[in-house]
């Protein structure tokens, strides 16, 4: 196989396991803090197994650790609200949530990257509006309140990805990635007490969960993760978001085909989600690139905007 139609089927692989973690998010019985809190510790915990994690941590300087640290408490509040929405509403709700994204992105990224503010980025906001009422009023009263929670996810990430963006070349991907992961860990243990929830903040996951966790961790982080920093050395920055924005399209099939969620929602919410996908789509044409995509950190969100 060509090493560009590889990279091509590889990148679409990496969009499809993401698209499952919505529907993992779902099926896992445990909270979304617990949920987290381990998806963390496990994919941190096997990057500190790798001995180029270590070279990078003792390469890096204090300054810039703390840095990717303070990254990585923003992270943790991302997948907290990404997985509270989904168990809020459903996963093909959380997956529209996060679409929303590249909107948040085209305000907060000049701020962060400290450039001027493009009017054309302005389109974006303005075509998603009639979605996003299209989508809240084509589920149910009772998921509302899961589409306000996961649009605060979808606000985190246009954070924390504007930010990873400004620091991804001063250090190894998998070095940061092991950084972040493990501080969100920790501060989502610091968190706990505050948050409320009943009975213990952190359980240990029964046999069902625990599967389904390492699924998440392992098959919809790691391995994604590997495989698209080898694809990404062969395809162009507007090619890379293009097909990184299927992941909303791909979760919503899946809980349609694996969780029957179709018949939760009505043609509104369908409506609504093809407005919204429509305007994220815009955003890569707006800012086409012919330039190589950055490795930027895709272990550590569900939008994977890897891509200015």
């Amino acid at each position: 196989m060509h090493s560009i139609s590889k990279a091509r089927f590889q990148i679409h692989f990496c969009v499809l396991l993401w698209g499952f973690t919505a529907i993992l998010g779902k099926q896992i019985t445990v909270a979304a803090l617990p949920l987290v809190w381990w998806r963390m510790l496990l994919v941190s915990g096997a990057l500190l197994l790798v001995p180029r994690v270590w070279r990078g941590l003792k390469a890096m300087p204090a300054r810039l650790r703390w840095a990717y640290a303070g990254i990585g408490a923003i992270v943790s509040l991302h997948w907290l609200t990404f997985y509270a929405a989904i168990k809020l509403s459903n996963a093909s709700v959380g997956a529209t949530c996060i679409a929303l994204g590249p909107v948040f992105l085209a305000f907060i990224e000049p701020w962060i990257a400290r450039r001027r503010f493009d009017p054309r980025e302005l389109l974006i906001a303005v075509a998603v509006v009639p979605g996003v009422a299209l989508v809240v009023g084509g589920v149910p009263v009772d998921m509302r309140l899961g589409i306000v929670v996961g649009a605060m996810s979808a606000l985190l990430v246009a954070v924390f990805g504007s930010l990873n963006k400004r620091l991804v070349e001063h250090a190894d991907p998998l070095t940061v990635t092991c950084i972040e992961l493990g501080t969100g860990a920790l501060f989502l243990t610091l968190l706990a007490p505050l948050l409320p929830h009943t009975g213990p903040a952190f359980v240990l996951p029964d046999a069902h969960d625990a599967l389904l966790l390492l699924l998440l961790a392992f098959g919809c982080t790691l391995l994604p993760f590997a495989l698209a920093l080898i694809a990404l050395r062969h395809m162009s920055a507007f090619e890379t978001q293009m097909v990184t924005n299927l992941e909303p399209v791909y979760a919503i099939v899946l809980a349609i085909v694996l969780l029957g969620e179709q018949r939760q929602l009505d043609g509104w919410f369908y409506l609504g989600v093809a407005v919204i996908l429509g305007a994220v789509f815009m955003h890569p044409f707006l800012h086409r690139s012919k330039g190589k995509a950055d490795p930027d950190l895709l272990g550590t969100a569900e939008s994977h905007n890897l891509v200015d």
